[in-house]
C-alpha cells in the first residue's frame, strides 16, 4: 500500500512539473499582442520587421518599441554590458533578473541590470574564477572613493553576500558520473559538504579520473615555454578518442595559452595526416571539441576532458615550482574549475608526479591543491568520508546476512560523500560493477528533507548514473522475510540478465512526456491524421497461467508463444516472455521464466508454427511486414531494439517515400515519431535506425546522394 502511495506521488509530482510548463506557455500565448491592426509600439515593430535595409539601431528600437518586444519575448538573455548598451535607462523593467556565473561579474557591471529589475537572483561559486583583471592596469586605481561601497568587492556574488542576502547552497552534485571526478574538489574546496552519488562502476576504464605519467617529456622553460612531447601525446590521445569513442564529446584544457596552442597545432597536423576520424570533430554541434587554457574553460563541460599541465621538469631534470596562474592568488580557484569539467572521464597528462612538488619552495594554495589532485589521480586515495563497511541498522544487517546466505557478494554503505547506498550487490561476472543497489528505509531514507528528494529525485539521479534500485520496507521484511527475500533475489537475477546502460541527464532518451511545440493551426489539425495512418499495435491476451511458469509443461507454454506470435509477430522474445509473465500474474521476468520461454520457443519452432531468427519470433507464412503504432504501449515496450529489422525497414521506406526524399539526419526522428510517437531521438535509437538505413542503401532499396536519401 505504501509503495502505491509513493508511486502515485512520483507520477503526480512529474505531472505537476509538466502542467506548470504548459501553464507558462499558455499564459504567454494569451499575452501576445493582437494580430489585428497594429498601432503605437507594435506598429513600429512590424514596420521594422518588414524593412529590408536601414533597420533602426537596437537601442533606439528598444526605446521606441520595447514594450511590444517584451510582450512577444518576455525573457531576455544578455551579458551585463549588453544590458547597458541596448537598454536605455527607463526603457524596460523586469520582474526578475538572474545572474549566472556571478563570480565572474564585477559589481560595477552588474548594477545596471539590477536597477532594471524588481527582484534579483545571483547564482555563482566563490570557489571558481573571479572577474578578469586584464583592464585594471589600464584604468588604474590611484583615485579611491571612500564612499564607494562596491570598490573593494570582487564580484556581484560578493556584493550580495556582504549585504546579508538570503543564501542557499546547492549541495547535490550529479554532473560527474563517477565520484572520483569531484572527490578532490569536494575535499579541498567545499569541506566535503557536497552530496556525491556513487557510480555502480568501480573499475570501469571508461569512467573516472586517470593519470598519464610522461617522464620522457621535457618542459622548455627558457624557450617556447611549452612541453612539445606532451602536446604530441595529448594530440595522439585526441585522435584515439575520435576513432574509438566518437559518441562522447571531448575537450582539452592546458595550464597555459602556449601549451594550448601547441596542442592545437599538433591536433591539426594529425587531422591532416589522418582524415578518417574527421567526422568526430563535426558531430557534436552543441558540445564541439575544444582546446583551451584554464582561464577560458569555466562554464564548459564535456563527457571527456584531457588536462595537459605542460609545466614540469626541464631537459636537466630540474623542476621549478612555477605553474603559471596556480602560483598567483586565487590559483586554487582556477584549478577547481579545471578539474571539474568532465562528466564521464578525465585524463591528466604530466611529466612529473605529486612527489616532485616541493611545498617548501612554494606556499601557494593552488600548488598544494595540485599536489593533492595528482596524488589522488595516481593512487586513488584521499582522506574523505568513505563507506564504513558496516550496516546502518539491524534491519540492514538482517538483509545482508540473508543475501550472503544466498551466495551473493554484498557491500554495505557504498558511497563517496554525503550519500551512501545501504547495500550493493556485486555482479559475479564483472566484479568491478554493482548489479543492484538495495535501499532500506533506514537513516539515509529518513534524512531526506522532503518527499520529493526521498521518493523521486535521489532514485532518478542514481538511475541516471546507471544504478538499478530495489527498495525493501522494514515492516514487510520483519513480517514476511521469505517473500521479500524471494522478490529481492528475483530483482538481482533480472538485473543480471537485463542490465542496460542507463543514459544520464545530458543524453535522455525520447519519451512520451507532454511537449510544448510551436505548430501552425494547419499542422496541429493534421497531427491526429498522422497518428491514425498506421494501425495501433495489438497486444496478445493469454488465458491465466499458474504463477510458477517454469513448472508449466513446455507444450502448454509453446501454445502461449504461438498465440503471442500470431497476434504480435514479428515480436521480440523479451516481449513474448513479458506477456506470459503477465498472464501468470507476476511482475518481473526472472531467469527461470526467461529460460522456460526460450525452451517453449524452440518447441514451437520444431512444430513449424513459429520461426526463430536471433531474438525475434515470426509467423512461418510469408506475409507482408506490418508497420504498427506503439505510442500507446508502456515505456518498457517502446524501444527500437524491440522492433524487428524488417518493420524498421518498412517504416524507413514509408517516411522516405512520403517525403519524396529527405536528409539522412532526419530519418531516425521521422521513423521513431511514426512507430513510437517520440518527438526526440536518443543516440542509441538513432544508431539502431541508421544501421538498417545503411543496409537498405547497400542492398539498393534506397539511393543515397550526399546526405540525401530517396527511394
Amino acid at each position: 500500500a505504501h509503495e502505491q502511495i509513493v508511486e502515485r506521488f512520483r507520477r503526480l509530482d512529474e505531472l505537476l512539473i509538466q502542467h506548470n510548463r504548459t501553464r507558462v506557455a499558455q499564459r504567454h500565448w494569451y499575452q501576445l499582442p493582437s494580430r489585428g491592426d497594429a498601432r503605437g509600439q507594435l506598429a513600429v515593430l512590424k514596420r521594422e520587421i518588414q524593412k529590408k535595409r536601414r533597420q533602426m539601431p537596437l537601442r533606439r528600437l528598444m526605446r521606441e518599441a520595447g514594450n511590444a518586444v517584451q510582450a512577444i519575448k518576455p525573457v531576455f538573455m544578455m551579458s551585463p554590458l549588453s544590458v547597458a548598451n541596448f537598454l536605455a535607462p527607463g526603457t524596460l523593467e523586469f520582474d526578475l533578473v538572474v545572474f549566472d556565473e556571478a563570480s565572474q561579474v564585477k559589481p560595477v557591471e552588474a548594477l545596471g541590470a539590477i536597477a532594471r529589475g524588481k527582484q534579483t537572483v545571483v547564482v555563482g561559486d566563490d570557489k571558481q574564477l573571479p572577474p578578469t583583471s586584464f583592464f585594471d592596469a589600464l584604468t588604474g586605481d590611484e583615485e579611491v572613493d571612500e564612499n564607494n561601497v562596491t570598490g573593494d568587492l570582487e564580484s556581484v556574488l560578493g556584493l550580495f553576500s556582504s549585504r546579508n542576502a538570503p543564501e542557499r547552497m546547492l549541495r547535490w552534485h550529479y554532473r560527474s558520473r563517477h565520484e572520483s571526478l569531484i572527490t578532490v574538489s569536494n575535499h579541498e574546496f567545499y569541506d566535503d559538504r557536497l552530496t556525491i552519488f556513487p557510480s555502480p562502476d568501480r573499475e570501469d576504464s571508461e569512467l573516472g579520473l586517470f593519470y598519464r605519467h610522461l617522464p620522457y617529456t621535457q618542459y622548455e622553460r627558457g624557450r617556447s615555454q611549452t612541453n612539445p612531447q606532451e602536446a604530441e601525446a595529448v594530440a595522439a590521445a585526441v585522435m584515439e578518442h575520435a576513432r574509438k569513442c566518437p559518441g562522447l564529446s571531448l575537450g582539452v584544457a592546458a595550464f597555459s595559452s602556449a601549451q594550448a596552442q601547441a596542442i592545437q597545432d599538433q591536433v591539426e597536423l594529425l587531422r591532416r595526416n589522418d582524415p578518417a576520424p574527421e567526422s568526430f570533430f563535426g558531430s557534436h554541434s552543441f558540445e564541439p571539441f575544444f582546446v583551451k587554457n584554464l582561464e577560458n574553460v569555466q562554464g564548459d563541460e564535456r563527457d571527456v576532458i584531457f588536462i595537459s599541465i605542460g609545466y614540469g621538469k626541464d631537459q636537466n631534470g630540474w623542476m621549478a615550482m612555477s605553474f603559471g596562474p596556480l602560483n598567483r592568488e586565487g590559483g586554487e580557484r582556477r584549478l577547481n574549475v579545471l578539474i571539474t569539467r568532465a562528466r564521464r572521464r578525465c585524463e591528466v597528462f604530466s611529466n612529473f608526479t605529486a612527489d616532485d612538488i616541493d611545498l617548501n619552495r612554494s606556499s601557494a594554495r593552488g600548488v598544494r591543491a595540485l599536489k593533492t589532485f595528482l596524488r589522488y589521480a595516481a593512487e586513488g586515495s584521499l582522506e574523505v568520508p568513505a563507506s564504513t563497511g558496516e550496516p546502518d541498522s539491524p534491519f540492514e544487517s538482517s538483509v545482508l546476512r540473508a543475501l550472503q546466505d544466498q551466495g551473493y557478494r554484498v557491500d554495505s554503505q557504498v558511497g563517496a560523500a554525503g550519500f551512501f547506498i545501504d547495500l550493493a550487490v556485486t555482479d559475479p561476472e564483472r566484479p568491478g560493477r554493482y548489479v543492484l543497489g538495495v535501499e532500506c528505509d533506514g537513516a539515509t531514507y529518513h534524512s531526506a528533507r522532503s518527499a520529493r528528494d526521498r521518493d523521486r529525485l535521489r532514485q532518478e539521479v542514481l538511475e541516471g548514473l546507471g544504478w538499478r534500485i530495489h527498495r525493501i520496507w522494514s515492516t514487510d521484511w520483519f513480517h514476511w522475510p521469505d517473500r521479500e527475500l524471494e522478490k529481492l533475489v528475483s530483482a538481482i537475477e533480472e538485473a543480471r540478465l537485463y542490465t542496460m546502460d542507463t543514459p544520464g541527464f545530458d543524453e535522455l532518451p525520447a519519451s512520451d512526456e507532454p511537449t510544448v511545440v510551436r505548430d501552425s493551426v494547419e499542422e496541429s489539425e493534421e497531427e491526429p491524421q498522422r497518428a491514425s495512418s498506421i494501425p495501433a499495435y495489438e497486444m496478445a491476451t493469454l488465458d491465466p497461467l499458474p504463477y510458477e511458469i517454469h513448472q508449466i509443461p513446455v507444450r502448454r507454454l509453446a501454445n502461449c508463444v504461438e498465440e503471442v506470435v500470431r497476434v504480435e509477430g514479428p515480436v521480440h522474445i523479451d516481449e513474448t516472455a513479458r506477456r506470459i509473465t503477465e498472464a501468470a500474474g507476476a511482475t518481473r521476468v526472472g531467469r527461470r521464466i526467461h529460460e522456460a520461454v526460450l525452451k517453449a520457443s524452440k518447441a514451437a519452432s520444431q512444430r513449424g508454427t513459429v520461426t526463430v531468427t536471433g531474438d525475434f519470433l515470426r509467423r512461418p507464412q510469408n506475409e507482408g511486414v506490418p508497420i504498427r503504432d506503439r505510442s500507446a504501449l508502456p515505456n518498457s515496450s517502446r524501444k527500437p531494439e524491440l522492433i524487428a529489422p524488417e518493420e524498421l525497414r518498412a517504416a524507413i521506406d514509408r517516411v522516405v517515400g512520403e517525403a519524396f526524399g529527405m536528409e539522412r539526419s532526419e530519418v531516425p526522428s521521422a521513423v521513431l515519431r511514426l512507430i513510437l510517437g517520440f518527438r526526440r531521438t536518443s543516440e542509441t535509437a538513432r544508431q539502431t535506425i541508421l544501421v538498417e538505413l545503411d543496409e537498405m542503401v547497400a542492398q539498393g532499396e534506397l539511393d543515397e546522394e550526399g546526405d540525401h536519401i530517396t527511394r
